[in-house]
């Protein structure tokens, strides 16, 4: 074959080949850009979390241990071409099954969050709530022990190591994932002077109790029944204890003073206790609560129930209600019932 024509068909394959790399080569960066990527969850949608601190490598290869990509390798190829590497933002991130790494960067790049229900019921126990914390957003329990413990960080809120549980509202809040310890404590202190609200503060005067008295008192009511219906009466019986002046004897404070929570009967021998948490040693309210108290047990001593009872105690069918009585000798007749029923039981 003549040297000009072979020149002329070894042009016309090596052009051809170039487009062909060209056209395949387009496809795939198509693909990797645009194509569904995140193919594999089992779920519809899917949370990833960047720890604060982490560099692009690791959140790269968290992607990769995780197993949702279908294009791994178009996920680095996306983001070093936006320039996510230097834009990484710590967070708690929604993303949508069928999403592609360009969809996927964008979120990431700009830092949108998924917020988190983060939620905390009524507790005794600082480091029983700091693990329940711990599991919603990025603060360790070990940190937020230590903020619970810290009592420069309680005097920096205002708050006395006494009245350092009044400070935490059992509810449903909306947080950022990447909350440390610091900015959790900064949101409760926000949350307890907004629940204080001028209606509360009102009726905190017409009882003539402040916040931390009402509180302590709502978690001795809190301890002592879990009926709401009953809670209000409850909360009556020991204001007409205060009002007349006769000690609280609240078995649930005693129990908190010895700090054994296996008792299941206060006993004489108990009573004996010298400390201020002791309501059959001394007279009024302790100086804080017991416990976190809930805002329905808060609510339900701001709105007492009026009545002229001076004793409960437990019903002798064991559902968890209470019997009040106006009289010493009526109470004891049922308390009475319900050791009765404890010992047949």
């Amino acid at each position: 074959m003549p040297r000009k024509k072979l020149l002329l068909k070894g042009g016309l394959i090596g052009g051809a080949l170039v487009i062909l790399l060209l056209v395949t080569g387009g496809s795939v960066l198509y693909t990797w850009i645009y194509s569904p990527s995140l193919t594999k969850p089992e779920k519809d949608s899917v949370y990833f979390f960047v720890r604060t601190g982490s560099q692009y490598p690791q959140v790269y290869m968290d992607f990769k241990k995780s197993g949702w990509l279908k294009y791994d390798r178009g996920f680095d190829w996306v983001a070093k071409r936006k320039e996510y590497p230097g834009n990484i933002k710590p967070g708690r991130y929604l993303l949508l099954k069928g999403m592609s790494n360009s969809q996927i960067v964008d979120i990431l790049r700009s830092g949108r969050q998924a917020e988190v229900n983060l939620v905390f019921n009524t507790t005794r126990y600082f480091d029983r709530m700091a693990g329940v914390i711990s599991k919603q957003i990025e603060a360790d329990s070990a940190a937020l022990i230590k903020a619970f413990r810290d009592t420069l960080v309680m005097c920096s809120f205002g708050f006395t190591p006494d009245q350092w549980r009044t400070m935490f509202l059992p509810n449903t809040y909306r947080f950022l994932w990447n909350t440390n310890a610091e900015q959790f404590l900064e949101r409760m202190n926000q949350e307890f002077k907004a629940f204080w609200n001028p209606a509360r503060e009102s009726r905190l005067k017409e009882i003539g109790l402040d916040k931390f008295q009402l509180m302590s008192l709502a978690a001795i009511v809190q301890e002592e029944t879990f009926k709401p219906e009953d809670m209000p009466i409850v909360a009556g019986v020991y204001m007409n204890r205060i009002k007349k002046g006769i000690r609280l004897q609240a078995d649930p404070t005693v129990i908190y003073a010895l700090g054994d929570y296996s008792i299941k009967r206060v006993l004489h021998n108990h009573l004996t206790i010298d400390s201020p948490y002791n309501t059959y040693k001394y007279a009024g309210l302790p100086p804080g609560p017991i416990r976190i108290p809930s805002v329905q047990a808060i609510d339900a001593c701001l709105n007492y129930q009026k009545h002229d009872y001076l004793y409960f105690c437990a019903k002798e069918d064991f559902s968890g209600y209470s019997v009040f009585a106006r009289s010493y000798s009526e109470h004891l007749a049922n308390a009475r019932k319900y050791q009765r029923a404890l010992d047949r039981n």
